[in-house]
């Protein structure tokens, strides 16, 4: 008899949901099972996935095969044509206990368990304690998105945006804090979203001050993602004021370029986020910023490139996550002229060699300075602008420690 075995592809939040799912299948007794976690982002997400299922059940012929996740969500029949998969569960599926129980207490349970995700009216909330780790602790406050970028499959897989409310979010921080975590994510799929299906429709700006008055002694909240275009004016005065709220702001840009962002339908446009960056910086002149970009997206130009490539240095982004592009069946953006596959490549590395030359100006104009970093490991940790430091002794783990950083290397500081 083995406890579950989980393997996650994709985000923090499918992260976040495979720390409940491992909680709940041990709890239910569910033994000699893998569950794969899997990502419908790109085709090559779903590839990648198929791949690793094989793969898993080479390795274990006797165990039950679970796959859930976005892929799962959204292609059912995928997955539950393979003859290495015993039992599909769809997103919603996944978080019930009871869908847990019965496949511990019935190893014939119904094989393919997949509801239309867009019924779904409310987010399962799960308090989950740091991943593993006893540095940060994430709490789920939203899940879904109600917005249809036209190279987005996710809401099909996660469906219409649902917020948790603002008094269970603070709850579960204060039982975080009376455990001794000393930082707190908020993740989402649409961070900025919050609120708008809640009585009031509040803003996410006003679920921060909300937790910082009333978890007086919680030392950093930090925001995973969000949609600057969305940002609120609660939110503008939280990062100008609340020095609890950690100076990082990780932006779904996407693009640099107008025509391509309409192309996307995205809400924003190229000077819409340079004016975000701009204020931002202005009300909290500490403030880091990392962001998403897409390389190569159809009809992308090389001028339209030039744009997103510019939008490093205008914008001052420092943390950069590119993707070239990869058409996902069942989006408006597949049927669109595609970039070829070489170009898209070559596109996404020169913005990562971009991203890599400003995240080297930044760690140096670290040099010097001193900074409170939260332990992740005895000799590794983060500041607050979310740089790893590397110690040359050990710290205690969980802790915020002051440090004098005395140098840096292409990806990290040290101290």
């Amino acid at each position: 008899m083995s406890a579950p075995r989980f393997t996650t592809f994709g985000c923090r939040l499918n992260a976040y949901e495979t720390e409940a799912m491992t909680r709940m299948a041990e709890a239910a007794g569910l033994d000699d099972a893998v569950v794969v976690n899997t990502c419908a982002v790109t085709a090559e997400a779903v590839r990648k996935a198929r791949q690793e299922i094989r793969r898993l059940r080479r390795d274990n012929p006797e165990a039950r095969i679970l796959v859930t996740g976005c892929a799962a969500q959204v292609e059912p029949g995928t997955f539950s044509a393979m003859a290495e998969v015993d039992h599909v569960l769809g997103n919603a599926e996944k978080m019930r206990p009871e869908t847990w129980g019965a496949l511990a207490g019935d190893p014939g349970t119904e094989r393919v368990q997949v509801d239309d995700i867009m019924s779904v009216r409310e987010t399962a909330h799960h308090l989950i304690d740091g991943f593993g780790t006893r540095s940060r602790a994430h709490v789920q406050i939203q899940n879904g998105c109600d917005h249809r970028c036209t190279f987005c499959i996710i809401p099909y897989g996660r469906g219409n945006s649902r917020s948790v409310p603002a008094g269970v979010v603070v709850d579960q921080i204060r039982r975080l804090r009376d455990a001794g975590y000393n930082e707190v994510v908020l993740t989402g799929v649409d961070l900025t979203s919050w609120g708008a299906d809640l009585p009031g429709r509040p803003r996410l700006g006003d679920l921060l001050r909300r937790v910082l008055k009333l978890v007086p002694d919680l030392p950093r909240l930090r925001l995973s993602s969000i949609d600057s275009i969305e940002a609120d004016p609660a939110l503008m005065e939280a990062l100008a004021t609340e020095p609890r709220l950690m100076p990082h702001l990780h932006l779904s840009l996407q693009h640099g370029d107008d025509l391509i962002l309409k192309r996307m339908k995205r809400r924003h446009l190229r000077d819409d986020a340079i004016r975000f960056c701009e204020e931002a910086r202005r009300l909290r002149p500490d403030v880091v910023f990392g962001a998403d970009i897409i390389a190569g997206f159809p009809t992308e130009t090389e001028a339209a490139f030039e744009n997103s490539l510019r939008l490093v240095a205008d914008c001052g982004l420092t943390w950069l996550h590119v993707f070239p592009f990869s058409p996902r069946a069942g989006t408006p953006a597949a049927r669109m002229p595609q970039v070829d596959g070489a170009t898209s490549r070559d596109r996404a590395r020169r913005l990562r060699a971009a991203g890599e030359r400003h995240r080297a100006a930044w760690l140096a104009a670290q040099v010097g300075t001193r900074q409170n970093a939260l332990m992740e490991s005895p000799r590794r940790g983060r500041t607050e602008g979310f740089a790893e430091v590397q110690f040359g002794a050990d710290q205690p783990v969980g802790e915020i420690v002051p440090a004098r950083i005395t140098g840096h290397d292409s990806a990290r500081l040290t101290a």
